[in-house]
C-alpha cells in the first residue's frame, strides 16, 4: 500500500512538472529561410551579392568563373566596382 501511495506521490508530481515545463515553453515563430534580402533585393544567404558593374545581384563564384578572375571578395569587389 506504501508503495503505490508513493508511486502516485511521485507520478503526479512528474506531471505537474511537465505541465508547467510545457505552459513555459514561449511560441518562436520561424524565420523564413531567403528572407534576408538588402537593399538592392539580393539574398545573401542564397550567396548573392549586388554587382555595381553587371547592375545586377550576383553569386561571386559563379562570375569569377564567368569573368576569369579569382573568387576571392577582394577580387570581387574590384571587378563589381569597376576597378578591375
Amino acid at each position: 500500500m506504501k508503495k503505490i501511495i508513493l508511486i502516485e506521490a511521485l507520478l503526479g508530481t512528474f506531471i505537474l512538472l511537465c505541465i508547467t515545463a510545457c505552459a513555459s515553453i514561449k511560441s518562436v515563430e520561424p524565420k523564413m529561410v531567403g528572407n534576408d534580402r538588402d537593399s538592392h533585393g539580393c539574398i545573401g544567404s542564397a550567396g548573392y551579392q549586388w554587382c555595381k558593374r553587371q547592375n545586377q545581384c550576383e553569386r561571386s563564384w559563379i562570375l569569377a568563373s564567368e569573368k576569369g578572375f579569382a573568387n576571392t571578395p577582394e577580387a570581387f569587389n574590384a571587378y563589381c566596382n569597376g576597378a578591375e
